[in-house]
Protein backbone atom coordinates (compact mmCIF):
# COMPACT_ATOMS: atom_id res chain seq x y z
CA UNK A 1 0.00 0.00 0.00
CA UNK A 2 1.54 3.51 -0.93
CA UNK A 3 2.67 6.05 1.67
CA UNK A 4 0.38 8.18 0.96
CA UNK A 5 -2.62 5.64 1.06
CA UNK A 6 -1.25 4.75 4.63
CA UNK A 7 -1.15 8.50 5.49
CA UNK A 8 -4.90 8.70 4.69
CA UNK A 9 -5.99 5.64 6.47
CA UNK A 10 -3.90 7.17 9.59
CA UNK A 11 -5.39 10.39 9.33
CA UNK A 12 -9.10 8.85 9.03
CA UNK A 13 -8.67 6.59 12.39
CA UNK A 14 -8.00 10.23 13.75
CA UNK A 15 -10.51 11.97 12.80
CA UNK A 16 -13.27 12.08 15.25
CA UNK A 17 -15.46 13.30 12.07
CA UNK A 18 -14.57 13.17 8.52
CA UNK A 19 -16.93 14.69 6.14
CA UNK A 20 -16.07 14.47 2.29
CA UNK A 21 -15.84 16.98 -0.37
CA UNK A 22 -17.15 16.04 -4.20
CA UNK A 23 -17.62 17.61 -7.36
CA UNK A 24 -18.06 17.13 -11.20
CA UNK A 25 -14.58 14.94 -11.50
CA UNK A 26 -16.74 11.90 -10.25
CA UNK A 27 -19.36 12.20 -12.27
CA UNK A 28 -17.65 13.10 -15.62
CA UNK A 29 -16.14 10.09 -15.32
CA UNK A 30 -18.99 8.19 -15.12
CA UNK A 31 -21.65 9.10 -16.91
CA UNK A 32 -21.98 12.81 -17.69
CA UNK A 33 -21.24 11.86 -21.30
CA UNK A 34 -22.08 15.83 -22.85
CA UNK A 35 -22.18 17.41 -19.97
CA UNK A 36 -19.13 20.31 -21.12
CA UNK A 37 -21.28 20.75 -24.59
CA UNK A 38 -24.90 21.00 -22.37
CA UNK A 39 -23.65 23.42 -20.02
CA UNK A 40 -22.94 25.10 -23.03
CA UNK A 41 -25.63 25.41 -24.17
CA UNK A 42 -27.65 26.25 -21.11
CA UNK A 43 -25.43 29.00 -20.75
CA UNK A 44 -26.18 30.60 -24.27
CA UNK A 45 -29.80 30.81 -23.97
CA UNK A 46 -32.25 30.87 -21.32
CA UNK A 47 -33.60 27.66 -20.90
CA UNK A 48 -34.27 28.15 -17.32
CA UNK A 49 -36.53 31.05 -18.05
CA UNK A 50 -40.80 30.43 -17.20
CA UNK A 51 -41.26 31.60 -20.32
CA UNK A 52 -39.00 29.76 -22.04
CA UNK A 53 -40.08 26.34 -20.24
CA UNK A 54 -43.91 27.36 -20.67
CA UNK A 55 -43.88 27.10 -23.97
CA UNK A 56 -40.82 24.40 -24.69
CA UNK A 57 -41.27 21.65 -21.48
CA UNK A 58 -39.89 18.47 -23.42
CA UNK A 59 -36.60 20.83 -24.70
CA UNK A 60 -36.31 21.89 -21.68
CA UNK A 61 -36.15 17.90 -20.75
CA UNK A 62 -34.17 17.09 -22.97
CA UNK A 63 -31.67 19.44 -22.29
CA UNK A 64 -31.70 18.44 -18.47
CA UNK A 65 -31.82 14.56 -19.23
CA UNK A 66 -28.71 15.34 -21.68
CA UNK A 67 -26.68 17.40 -18.99
CA UNK A 68 -27.84 15.76 -15.77
CA UNK A 69 -30.05 13.14 -15.75
CA UNK A 70 -28.47 10.52 -17.94
CA UNK A 71 -26.24 10.44 -15.84
CA UNK A 72 -28.47 9.66 -12.75
CA UNK A 73 -31.34 6.89 -13.87
CA UNK A 74 -29.24 5.29 -16.79
CA UNK A 75 -25.16 5.34 -15.81
CA UNK A 76 -26.20 5.22 -12.49
CA UNK A 77 -23.78 5.90 -8.91
CA UNK A 78 -19.80 5.32 -9.78
CA UNK A 79 -17.64 3.39 -7.78
CA UNK A 80 -16.42 6.50 -6.07
CA UNK A 81 -20.53 6.87 -5.25
CA UNK A 82 -20.52 3.60 -3.52
CA UNK A 83 -17.25 3.58 -1.75
CA UNK A 84 -18.37 6.87 -0.19
CA UNK A 85 -22.00 5.01 0.99
CA UNK A 86 -19.36 2.19 2.36
CA UNK A 87 -17.62 4.82 4.49
CA UNK A 88 -20.66 6.32 5.58
CA UNK A 89 -22.37 2.69 6.70
CA UNK A 90 -18.94 2.25 8.62
CA UNK A 91 -18.90 5.45 10.11
CA UNK A 92 -15.50 6.82 8.92
CA UNK A 93 -17.56 9.77 7.29
CA UNK A 94 -20.31 11.25 8.61
CA UNK A 95 -21.67 12.92 5.33
CA UNK A 96 -20.71 14.74 2.60
CA UNK A 97 -20.75 18.16 0.72
CA UNK A 98 -21.48 18.08 -3.00
CA UNK A 99 -21.76 21.16 -5.69
CA UNK A 100 -23.32 18.05 -7.55
CA UNK A 101 -26.72 18.41 -8.62
CA UNK A 102 -27.52 15.11 -9.94
CA UNK A 103 -28.62 13.25 -6.44
CA UNK A 104 -26.11 10.31 -7.27
CA UNK A 105 -25.14 9.83 -4.30
CA UNK A 106 -28.69 10.12 -3.14
CA UNK A 107 -29.35 7.31 -5.03
CA UNK A 108 -26.43 5.22 -4.24
CA UNK A 109 -27.52 5.30 -0.57
CA UNK A 110 -26.07 8.47 1.14
CA UNK A 111 -27.59 9.75 4.17
CA UNK A 112 -26.47 12.68 4.75
CA UNK A 113 -25.68 15.25 1.87
CA UNK A 114 -25.37 19.04 1.45
CA UNK A 115 -26.12 19.79 -2.49
CA UNK A 116 -25.09 23.41 -2.09
CA UNK A 117 -25.95 24.21 -5.46
CA UNK A 118 -29.98 22.12 -5.00
CA UNK A 119 -30.78 19.46 -6.80
CA UNK A 120 -33.43 17.64 -8.91
CA UNK A 121 -34.76 16.19 -5.64
CA UNK A 122 -35.83 20.17 -4.89
CA UNK A 123 -38.62 20.97 -7.69
CA UNK A 124 -40.91 23.90 -8.31
CA UNK A 125 -44.08 24.50 -10.11
CA UNK A 126 -43.55 27.70 -12.74
CA UNK A 127 -47.36 28.53 -11.99
CA UNK A 128 -48.11 27.85 -8.64
CA UNK A 129 -44.95 27.56 -7.12
CA UNK A 130 -46.25 24.40 -5.36
CA UNK A 131 -43.28 21.96 -4.35
CA UNK A 132 -42.07 18.17 -4.82
CA UNK A 133 -39.57 16.76 -3.13
CA UNK A 134 -38.96 13.38 -5.38
CA UNK A 135 -36.16 13.32 -8.26
CA UNK A 136 -37.75 10.51 -9.72
CA UNK A 137 -40.15 12.78 -11.59
CA UNK A 138 -37.59 13.21 -13.65
CA UNK A 139 -37.11 9.63 -14.60
CA UNK A 140 -40.50 9.33 -16.63
CA UNK A 141 -39.42 10.14 -20.11
CA UNK A 142 -40.50 13.58 -20.44
CA UNK A 143 -41.15 17.01 -18.68
CA UNK A 144 -42.77 16.35 -15.32
CA UNK A 145 -46.09 18.19 -14.32
CA UNK A 146 -47.79 19.89 -10.85
CA UNK A 147 -49.95 17.79 -9.42
CA UNK A 148 -51.76 20.10 -8.80
CA UNK A 149 -52.30 22.74 -11.95
CA UNK A 150 -50.77 20.64 -14.33
CA UNK A 151 -47.91 23.23 -15.02
CA UNK A 152 -44.16 21.98 -16.16
CA UNK A 153 -41.76 21.65 -12.66
CA UNK A 154 -37.86 22.58 -12.62
CA UNK A 155 -35.57 22.76 -10.09
CA UNK A 156 -36.08 24.87 -7.42
CA UNK A 157 -32.48 26.08 -7.78
CA UNK A 158 -32.79 27.14 -11.23
CA UNK A 159 -35.76 29.04 -10.91
CA UNK A 160 -35.35 33.16 -10.43
CA UNK A 161 -38.60 34.51 -10.57
CA UNK A 162 -38.98 34.50 -6.87
CA UNK A 163 -36.86 34.61 -3.96
CA UNK A 164 -37.72 31.07 -3.08
CA UNK A 165 -34.60 30.20 -5.45
CA UNK A 166 -32.32 32.09 -3.43
CA UNK A 167 -33.70 30.58 0.41
CA UNK A 168 -32.76 27.09 -1.19
CA UNK A 169 -29.71 28.09 -1.86
CA UNK A 170 -28.96 29.41 1.40
CA UNK A 171 -30.30 26.82 3.23
CA UNK A 172 -28.27 23.80 1.41
CA UNK A 173 -25.44 26.28 1.26
CA UNK A 174 -25.38 26.77 5.33
CA UNK A 175 -25.52 23.07 5.73
CA UNK A 176 -22.44 22.91 3.95
CA UNK A 177 -20.70 25.09 6.08
CA UNK A 178 -22.19 23.22 9.00
CA UNK A 179 -20.75 19.96 7.94
CA UNK A 180 -17.25 21.80 7.27
CA UNK A 181 -17.56 23.17 10.64
CA UNK A 182 -17.63 20.10 12.40
CA UNK A 183 -14.85 18.11 10.53
CA UNK A 184 -11.57 16.97 11.89
CA UNK A 185 -10.76 15.74 8.41
CA UNK A 186 -11.96 16.86 4.77
CA UNK A 187 -11.15 14.67 1.83
CA UNK A 188 -12.02 16.39 -1.47
CA UNK A 189 -12.47 14.48 -4.36
CA UNK A 190 -13.11 15.36 -8.16
CA UNK A 191 -13.84 18.84 -7.40
CA UNK A 192 -11.47 22.28 -8.24
CA UNK A 193 -13.20 24.31 -5.79
CA UNK A 194 -15.90 26.11 -7.18
CA UNK A 195 -17.65 27.69 -4.28
CA UNK A 196 -15.51 26.64 -2.11
CA UNK A 197 -14.16 30.02 -0.31
CA UNK A 198 -18.03 29.94 0.96
CA UNK A 199 -18.09 26.70 3.21
CA UNK A 200 -14.05 25.76 3.53
CA UNK A 201 -13.79 28.99 5.33
CA UNK A 202 -15.18 27.42 8.13
CA UNK A 203 -12.73 24.21 8.45
CA UNK A 204 -11.30 23.88 12.08
CA UNK A 205 -7.73 25.42 11.97
CA UNK A 206 -6.03 22.13 13.25
CA UNK A 207 -8.27 19.95 10.73
CA UNK A 208 -6.67 18.26 8.22
CA UNK A 209 -7.29 18.64 4.46
CA UNK A 210 -6.91 15.87 2.03
CA UNK A 211 -7.28 16.41 -1.88
CA UNK A 212 -7.48 13.16 -4.14
CA UNK A 213 -7.28 14.46 -8.13
CA UNK A 214 -4.98 13.42 -10.75
CA UNK A 215 -4.84 17.24 -11.15
CA UNK A 216 -3.62 20.59 -9.90
CA UNK A 217 -6.44 22.62 -8.37
CA UNK A 218 -6.94 25.87 -5.36
CA UNK A 219 -6.58 22.98 -2.65
CA UNK A 220 -3.15 22.19 -3.31
CA UNK A 221 -1.63 24.96 -1.18
CA UNK A 222 -4.14 24.22 1.87
CA UNK A 223 -3.77 20.45 1.59
CA UNK A 224 -1.62 18.48 4.16
CA UNK A 225 -1.72 15.67 1.60
CA UNK A 226 -2.58 15.84 -1.93
CA UNK A 227 -2.63 12.35 -3.70
CA UNK A 228 -2.71 12.32 -7.81
CA UNK A 229 -4.52 9.40 -8.63
CA UNK A 230 -7.74 7.93 -9.30
CA UNK A 231 -10.56 8.10 -6.08
CA UNK A 232 -11.57 4.88 -6.70
CA UNK A 233 -8.21 3.15 -6.65
CA UNK A 234 -7.37 5.12 -3.03
CA UNK A 235 -10.32 4.56 -1.48
CA UNK A 236 -10.76 1.29 -2.33
CA UNK A 237 -6.73 0.37 -0.78
CA UNK A 238 -8.06 2.41 2.36
CA UNK A 239 -11.05 -0.02 2.77
CA UNK A 240 -9.30 -2.74 2.18
CA UNK A 241 -6.44 -1.88 4.50
CA UNK A 242 -9.16 -1.10 7.12
CA UNK A 243 -10.90 -4.28 6.65
CA UNK A 244 -7.86 -6.34 7.35
CA UNK A 245 -6.54 -4.01 10.41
Amino acid sequence: MKDEYLKLNEFMEQSGKTVAVTGAGISYLYGMRRLKQSVGMLNSRRVFSKSYISKNPEEFYAVMWDAFLYATFVKGPSTVHKQLVELERRGQIFGIVTQNMDCLHTVAGSKNVAEFQGSFADNICINCQSRSYDYNVWNQGHMPRCEKCGAPIMPTSFYTESNIRDAVLRTAMQKAIDMIAEADLAIIIGTTGFRSEEYMSRIRPNARIVQINPSETKFDAAADLNIRANAADVLDAVMNHTEEG
